[in-house]
């Protein structure tokens, strides 16, 4: 059986969609995952995954290309498979890409849909209404005959030893970027809590993507080791799971640091349900308002003056729930 599994959003999507990949990978012969761009580097980590087409859907991401009879015909005439599980976030819609499949000869169509889908489906399933999104997706699979072969946690490949970048001795990762402007802790809160933390006798690795160096060296300030701009996805792999613990908010290297097992301090911003997003699998401690007016907005900027759901969130606070997931998950006598 040649399967097909599509998540067609960013990088921390398609880690969660992990699981399902590989309940699909147990019992099928070949399995291609469609995505886009930056959602790619991430399907490349999974396990289970034998080809990763990169496509970018007229119906998601941030920047949406326009439609292009030419594209989706080149598309339609790269999909090779026999079944196909659509993978989609609470709010989407699988039926434009379920329609593509389709136009491909794709045989047998599974997707979580609330919309009526005609012939587009042949499995309209309905997710548990809060469930995670690594669940809901296990669940889809599991309904389309594709149960999961063990814990259904995050994984990812094996990732390179980073000594090179980390240094020796135990270390803290503090992540203070976000592809959503409103999922950021700020940066000045950011480099207090990297002070205290050394000063709790942490040491603290900054990281960030190649367009966040000015971000990261800020906050790594000189209590901190800037890293900014210096991991692609395998390596910020390695060094989020040498790490004590991972600092972040919801974003890619929560869901990251979760996929190598490492407990996550999560700077989680309402936009969207903790419930739904939180680090999967791992120790986690939430900080943030859940509670505040932008809660479930989905915006990608906040609309709150002062960002409260995160700005309230002190130093102090984020190196209490470093100290307390190390005590909680460190071997007894290890240091």
């Amino acid at each position: 059986m040649k399967a097909l599994v599509t998540r067609l959003d960013s990088f921390g999507d398609v880690l969660l969609a992990g699981p399902a990949v590989r309940a699909v990978a147990a019992r099928a012969d070949h399995v291609t995952m469609v995505c886009g761009s930056r959602g790619a580097p991430a399907a490349r980590l999974l396990p289970g995954i034998d080809e990763v087409l990169v496509w970018e859907a007229p119906w998601g991401g941030f920047e949406p290309p326009d439609v292009s009879r030419p594209d989706i015909d080149a598309l339609v005439e790269r999909i090779d498979a026999d079944t196909a599980l659509i993978l989609t976030s609470f709010h989407q819609s699988p039926l434009p890409t379920a329609l593509v499949l389709r136009l491909a000869g794709v045989r047998y169509i599974a997707a979580d849909s609330e919309d009526y889908p005609g012939s587009l489906l042949d499995l309209r399933h309905h997710r548990a209404p809060h469930a995670h999104e690594a669940e809901a997706a296990l669940d889809l699979a599991e309904a389309a005959g594709f149960p999961a072969p063990d814990d259904g946690r995050l994984r990812v490949r094996t990732p390179p030893r980073a000594d090179a970048l980390t240094g020796p001795g135990p270390y803290v990762v503090l992540h203070p970027g976000a592809s959503v402007p409103a999922r950021a802790w700020s940066p000045g809160r950011a480099a207090e809590a990297v002070r205290e933390l050394a000063a709790a006798g942490h040491r603290v690795l900054v990281t960030g993507g190649p367009d966040e160096r000015g971000l990261t060296a800020h906050v790594a300030g000189a209590h901190g080791t800037d890293l900014g701009g210096r991991t692609d996805a395998p390596t910020l792999a390695g060094v989020l799971a040498g790490a004590a613990a991972v600092v972040t908010g919801n974003t890619a290297p929560a869901h990251l640091a979760a996929a190598v097992g490492t407990p996550v301090v999560s700077l989680f911003a309402p936009v969207v349900p903790a419930e739904r997003w939180r680090p999967y699998g791992v120790p986690h401690v939430l900080l943030g308002d859940q509670d505040a007016p932008c809660a479930d907005s989905r915006a990608r900027d906040c609309p709150v003056p002062g960002h409260p759901c995160l700005n309230t969130v002190t130093a102090t606070d984020v190196t209490a729930a470093v100290e307390k997931l190390i005590a909680v998950t460190q071997p007894m006598g290890e240091t």
